[in-house]
């Protein structure tokens, strides 16, 4: 008799016309089972819509195995788009957990079966809490589905599996319904891109859209800055300590002039001009492109690309100079 673990051998070799063929069918097989979740986009949705609308606390979502899985997706989706929810596992709210839900949350359960005996057992107390139950399953006459207050159908005809026994189709289809409620709760709240990246700090989306130039801008004595008195050297001195490849040129008022940068410096040597006795005003580039301190540092980023320059300047409302940032200060931030 062999070993009940004994090692296989490798297997014979397959054409990889094959292998395509298989992916190529399981891909077809969950999108013909996502094109028929469309139709169930009907009345029991826009009331689990309503009934999420209306949540005082938070949408609880659970289940079992590979449902589960889906769960704890969805339960990630809505939190960020502006429904907060979290996942509970089914078989620990029974030992708990379930003193994490409270009468002010709704519970969200998937079952594709609709029978998982980890969640029916949880559903007594969810009714004397007074809890209101949303279903997805995949068997509208289960006691899921009888039990909840809305019942949303993600039945499907057959499994992407061959065999029909592992979650494929029926998993797709779960979550194809949960981003379907995320996105429609999104747009009823009018959940907006900021709103978004207030959830996600530390994703490139919350940089983009959180970032001004006030927060990453040089200021105080680190502004690169010449009056139009000073001689071009004063300038290079100016730009060599403060390490920005450019220098601002002010008034006695501290409105800007002009900036004068390592572009301009390259042209100027060109012209073998006395950078000892030259005034600055004389060979700056005048005017210059300016930027409020409170613009998001993304904008700035396009200004910066679309004009070809590396640095800017950073006035107040009267035109003076409050700060000065180059493309380096954007990389740094994680902006670019």
């Amino acid at each position: 008799m062999l070993p009940r673990f004994q090692l296989r051998p490798p297997p014979p070799p397959v054409d990889p016309a094959t292998l395509c063929e298989s992916g190529r069918r399981v891909i077809a097989t969950e999108a013909a089972a996502v094109a028929a979740l469309a139709e169930r986009i009907d009345a029991r949705f826009a009331a689990a819509c309503r009934v999420l609308l209306g949540c005082r606390g938070r949408v609880v979502v659970t289940g079992m195995g590979k449902s589960g899985h889906i769960a704890g997706k969805i339960a990630a989706t809505l939190a960020s788009t502006g429904t907060p929810a979290f996942f509970v596992h089914p078989g620990e709210a029974g030992h708990g957990d379930l003193g994490m839900i409270t009468p002010e949350d709704i519970v969200l359960a998937l079952s594709y079966s609709g029978d998982s005996s980890e969640i029916l057992i949880i559903l007594p107390m969810l009714k004397r809490l007074g809890i209101p139950l949303i279903a997805m399953t995949g068997n509208p006459l289960s006691p899921l589905a009888k039990e909840a207050e809305v019942a949303l159908d993600t039945s499907i005809t057959e499994e992407a599996c061959p065999l029909g026994l592992a979650p494929t189709s029926s998993t797709t289809v779960a979550l194809a319904m949960g981003d379907a409620l995320a996105v429609a709760l999104l747009e009823a709240r009018g959940f907006s891109r900021e709103d978004f990246a207030f959830s996600h700090p530390s994703g490139s989306l919350g940089r983009r859209l959180l970032i001004r130039v006030s927060d990453i801008m040089h200021t105080g004595a680190a502004i690169p800055a010449v009056t139009e008195q000073a001689v071009v050297r004063d300038a290079l001195l100016e730009m060599t300590a403060k390490k920005l490849g450019m220098t601002a040129v002010v008034d006695l008022h501290n409105k800007v002039l002009g900036i004068f940068t390592d572009g301009d410096l390259r042209r100027l040597l060109e012209k073998s001009i006395d950078i000892h006795t030259t005034p600055i005003h004389q060979v700056m580039t005048r005017g210059g492109i300016t930027v409020d301190a409170e613009r998001l540092a993304a904008e700035t980023v396009r200004i910066m690309e679309e004009k070809r320059i590396n640095s800017l300047l950073v006035t107040d409302g009267d035109a003076r100079l409050v700060g000065a940032l180059n493309m380096h200060d954007l990389l740094k931030a994680g902006v670019v």
